[in-house]
């Protein structure tokens, strides 16, 4: 590398290189990332191509009264420390509950379902040649193909019918369903699942999703709430003393979280997302280190980040053992009562400590930074190339093109 080159180099990251205020979130076969004035979602789709979804985040501008610049306002409780975490955290739950019911969503095709259908039915199937497999496949889709624009007509009376597929049509469906199949995660409905079909139709995922979202809201009452509080009090010797009650249902808490986290990431689709996960901090890394978005530099990077999620619950968990000293109640339900009125200044706190953590890098915030970024390593894994692509994909729209409107 020429003098020039270095100084050229060294001059780009004195200039971009910061700390991002662009946050993710994995999905199911995709990432969600978020920036300043842009929100975007890629997913990689059953086919193999990955599906990028934008919108727009409402952001109001004010001209500097010292550069004359404009420059971004923000909301009024992004101004107000302990206020913030709160708001950030119901939000950025919210956002991430709809991209996660999206993704689900995509991964989802009807036509490549019908035709994995058809080829288990089929079952000599695979044991037949490629033109024999084609044939029956010419003798099938035109039938199909029928069957499922009438029933579009039937749902909605402005669809007007896709005319009926020629040759080259039908050889390209071929190749699209053949490839598209390979990877699908297809799986036979049962009698009682084909019956809810027939009667909700489209209806029936976002049933589905809401009835998950409220049985997830019970288990983690349950398991990170109620039973901590139950099993401590099963230990008589725990319970005399407010500070080490509350000290031993924290330890509790935090070994409930950590097993749950590990004994999910053994379940192969919780896997991929963790690896998406992954995707996500090394490509935020990697824009933080003033690199191009390429999957080889994105590759190198680390894996871990301080400003995660899950460092940020690990650090509710911890907050959450000295506002628990403060509870005054000894039965279980009512101290579950009050620690549900202190998570609103836990997660205050834990938000300020994260936002300190991922502004700057010193001996306290690694310090501060430690355990969240070893429970990464359970909740993040290596990704792979088409993971990287996914995270890079969602990255790129959300950069913004004044660097200082992305400082954290």
């Amino acid at each position: 590398m020429s003098e020039q080159q270095a100084s050229e180099k060294k001059a780009a990251k004195a200039e971009y290189a910061h700390k991002s205020k662009i946050g993710g979130q994995a999905l199911i076969e995709g990432v969600m990332m978020k920036g300043a004035f842009k929100g975007a979602m890629a997913c990689r789709l059953p086919n193999g191509e990955i599906d990028l979804e934008t919108w727009e985040i409402p952001a109001k501008f004010k001209n500097d009264p010292k550069t004359g610049k404009p420059r971004l306002v923000l909301p009024w409780y992004s101004k107000v420390p302990l206020v913030r975490g709160c708001i950030n955290f119901v939000k950025s739950m919210i956002d991430g509950y709809r991209c996660m019911m999206k993704s689900a969503e995509k991964q989802y095709d009807e036509e490549i379902d019908a035709f994995c259908e058809w080829k288990k039915k089929n079952k000599k199937f695979d044991s037949l040649s490629g033109e024999e497999q084609k044939e029956l496949f010419l003798q099938w889709y035109p039938e199909y193909f029928r069957k499922a624009e009438a029933e579009k007509a039937k749902e909605d009376k402005k669809h007007v019918p896709a005319p009926e597929p020629d040759a080259e049509a039908l050889d390209k469906r071929w190749e699209y369903l053949k490839k598209s199949s390979e990877h699908y995660d297809y799986e036979e409905p049962s009698k009682f699942e084909q019956w809810l079909d027939d009667k909700l139709g489209d209806k029936i995922f976002g049933i589905i999703m809401f009835i998950a979202m409220i049985l997830g809201l019970v288990l983690a009452i349950g398991l990170f709430m109620y039973l901590p509080k139950q099993i401590v009090r099963w230990i008589p010797p725990l319970g005399k003393n407010r500070v080490i009650k509350s000290v031993a249902e924290g330890v509790v808490k935090i070994v409930l979280f950590v097993l749950y986290m590990w004994l999910t990431g053994l379940s192969k689709s919780v896997r991929r997302t963790y690896e998406y996960h992954g995707a996500e901090h090394k490509t935020i890394a990697c824009y933080e280190a003033a690199l191009p978005l390429t999957v080889e530099n994105v590759r190198k990077q680390i894996r871990f980040h301080p400003r995660c999620g899950t460092s940020f619950i690990f650090l509710v968990l911890l907050i959450g053992i000295f506002f628990g000293c403060f509870n005054p109640f000894v039965i279980v339900w009512k101290r579950v009562l009050f620690g549900f009125a202190l998570l609103p200044p836990v997660m205050g706190v834990s938000y300020e400590l994260i936002r300190i953590a991922g502004r700057y890098t010193n001996v306290c915030t690694r310090i501060l930074s430690a355990p969240g970024l070893w429970i990464q390593r359970i909740t993040t894994k290596e990704p792979h190339d088409d993971q990287i692509e996914c995270a890079i994909a969602a990255m790129t729209p959300c950069i913004p093109e004044n660097t200082e409107d992305d400082l954290w």
